[in-house]
């Protein structure tokens, strides 16, 4: 006699604990953009502990941009400015890394050059990233609209998820 409902064997029935895991995202591999602030070092911080609980590899990637633009009278940046501003660009990406390093030895980082949110969507392409988790400033008003927002741009246009951390309060 039918009940109307579908039977399930023993292979087919659904439980809690098997549902949850076909629920669960699998993150294995976590790309954290830095710009070396206190909202960036706050969302690495958090995805570290992210990547030690699920297992997963962590890309730390710093893009550093070029500016476009001259002011009146001295032409464009020439290489002889740029050339040290990326060299400290690079050392902070190196010294981040060596430190993120003593709580996740796989970590690898990035160096990018171009408009961080395009680099950190490319990165995220090139290294497979399950999650990206990243700062924000929280910026709003008119400063949000002279500025941009990176966060916002990679949350808009990222295929992956992306996790953002508020830049902490100050201390009061």
């Amino acid at each position: 006699m039918s009940t109307g409902q579908a039977e399930q064997g023993p292979a087919t029935k659904a439980t809690a604990s098997n549902m949850q895991s076909d629920a669960l995202m699998k993150i294995a591999n976590i790309l954290v953009p830095i710009d070396f602030g206190d909202a960036s070092r706050s969302a690495l911080d958090l995805a570290v502990d992210l990547a030690k609980k699920f297992d997963a590899r962590l890309t730390l990637v710093h893009a550093f941009e070029v500016p476009a633009y001259a002011y009146a009278g001295l032409g464009t940046m020439t290489v002889d400015y740029l050339v040290p501003i990326e060299d400290a660009a690079r050392q902070c990406l190196e010294g981040e890394l060596r430190r993120l390093k003593e709580k996740l030895p796989s970590a690898v980082g990035l160096f990018k050059r171009g408009a961080p949110w395009q680099q950190i969507l490319l990165a995220s392409e090139e290294v497979g990233t399950d999650l990206i988790v990243m700062g924000t400033h929280g910026r709003q008003g008119v400063s949000h609209a002279l500025i941009g927002s990176v966060a916002e741009k990679v949350v808009r246009l990222s295929h992956v998820p992306v996790l953002t951390v508020r830049e902490p309060k100050p201390a009061k």
